[in-house]
């Protein structure tokens, strides 16, 4: 028997830039569309979407049909929030609001294996191939085919990015730009002088760190996060392209459609 390779990982490591597509809707078969697309992963929501753990588990099997890695962004601050994706098979977590080395330290210390950490051991569900695997296999794979991406959001965090940064045993950083910009009084602003000069300063802490870099949308701005080192890129949001789809097919029958009045921040 043989556990699951990360995707993302592999497309990374070989030097590919990865793909992700944001779901806030919760029917598995959204999930294979994603797959269906050629995206690398989908980034499923346990912070913000009203899921629970035995649908989570169904769409995390369907991203599994088509090689599809899913990141669960997690609740923060429960241990069993942080594990429980994992053990649902999920490949990684997205840990919010990260604002120190202590913060990031302990995420590490509750899912990683010895000796990167002290997860508590069970093997019993998807992730260990409920017991038919060797403990060992079980552990290696934990520390290095599962990953970890904490979220940098708030100026605090940016003070401290490359404290949080140097912290081993995780894998990526991802600035938010969405809670980044409404901290400092320029809500949704994601072009705005500051808030780009922050995504840099995340994106050069981990490089420099030996972190990967993820983004939680373009913005328009492919090339200039290509040059900042981008690894991981998220390209759109399921219910923002269903609502494009549906206004432009009234539009398209009426002639005119109102303005959907709201900007989003996996645009």
């Amino acid at each position: 028997m043989k556990l699951r390779s990360s995707r993302i990982l592999r497309e990374v490591r070989s030097g590919q830039k990865a793909t992700v597509l944001k779901l806030n809707l919760i029917d598995p078969r959204i999930v294979e569309l994603a797959g269906l697309a050629g995206a690398s992963a989908v980034w499923l929501c346990n912070e913000h979407v009203p899921n629970d753990w035995l649908n989570l588990e169904h769409q995390i099997r369907a991203a599994k049909l088509h090689d599809l890695d899913t990141i669960v962004r997690v609740s923060k601050g429960s241990y069993s929030d942080y594990i429980k994706p994992f053990e649902a098979d999920a490949t990684g977590i997205m840990v919010p609001h990260i604002s120190n080395a202590d913060e990031a330290r302990k995420v590490v210390e509750m899912v990683r294996c010895h000796p990167l950490g002290k997860k508590p051991m069970d093997a019993g569900n998807m992730d260990g191939l409920f017991c038919q695997i060797p403990l060992t296999d079980y552990a290696q794979h934990c520390n290095t085919e599962r990953f970890i991406i904490l979220q940098i959001e708030s100026p605090e965090a940016l003070e401290n990015v490359e404290e949080i940064a140097a912290v081993p045993g995780f894998d990526m950083l991802l600035f938010g730009a969405g809670d980044f910009s409404h901290r400092i009084g320029k809500l949704g602003q994601a072009l705005d002088p500051e808030v780009v000069a922050a995504r840099k300063r995340v994106a050069a802490a981990a490089i420099a760190n030996g972190k990967y870099v993820a983004v939680a949308s373009l913005f328009g701005q492919k090339e200039e996060l290509i040059a900042e080192g981008t690894h991981i890129f998220t390209l759109g949001a399921d219910v923002i392209a269903l609502g494009d789809a549906f206004r432009n097919a009234v539009k398209d029958f009426v002639g005119h459609t109102p303005e959907p009045g709201v900007a989003s921040i996996y645009r």
